[in-house]
C-alpha cells in the first residue's frame, strides 16, 4: 500500500519530464542537442526531490526508459532499436558511454551525502529534528525504520 502511495506522490516528476520530452520530439535535433537536453533538463528535473527523498526504483526505471526512448529517437508508435544498453550509455565518456545519469544510483548518492551531513553536523537543525523523531536513543547509523515513517 505504501509503495503505491509513494509512487503516486512522486509521479508528478515523471509527468513533467514526459511533457518536456514530448515537446522536443517534434523538433529535428542532432545527437549533441538531444544529449544537452537530456543532461540539462530531463535528468536535472528530479534532482531537488532526490536530494531529500528516495524515489521508488520503478519510477527511476520509467524515467530512464523515457529518456532512453528520446535518445534513440523513438516516435510515438514507431519502435527504434536501442543499439547500446542504458547501462552503457550511463558510463562516462572516457569509458565509452555518454555520461548520462542512472537516476537510481544518483538518488542513492545524494541521500548518502545528506546522511554524511547529518552525521557531521550534530548541532544542525536537521540533525536535532531527525534525532528527536527517529533515533532518540541511538546514532543515525543505528536508527531503525519505525511504524508509518515519513518518505524522508
Amino acid at each position: 500500500m505504501v509503495g503505491r502511495e509513494k509512487k503516486k506522490a512522486f509521479n508528478r516528476i515523471k509527468d513533467q519530464i514526459s511533457k518536456k520530452i514530448a515537446g522536443w520530439k517534434g523538433k529535428l535535433l542532432s545527437n549533441a542537442g538531444r544529449e544537452v537536453l537530456i543532461k540539462a533538463v530531463a535528468q536535472a528535473t528530479p534532482t531537488y526531490t532526490m536530494n531529500c527523498f528516495k524515489l521508488p526504483d520503478s519510477l527511476c526505471s520509467e524515467i530512464n526508459s523515457l529518456v532512453g526512448s528520446f535518445w534513440w529517437g523513438k516516435k510515438e508508435k514507431a519502435r527504434k532499436i536501442a543499439w547500446v544498453s542504458w547501462e552503457n550509455l550511463c558510463k562516462s565518456k572516457k569509458e565509452g558511454g555518454m555520461g548520462f545519469r542512472d537516476l537510481k544510483a544518483f538518488n542513492l548518492a545524494l541521500l548518502a551525502k545528506q546522511g554524511w551531513r547529518i552525521q557531521q553536523s550534530l548541532g544542525s537543525l536537521l540533525h536535532r529534528v531527525l534525532k528527536a523523531k527517529y533515533f532518540v536513543n541511538s546514532s543515525f547509523l543505528d536508527a531503525q525504520v519505525g511504524k508509518r515513517p515519513s518518505y524522508i
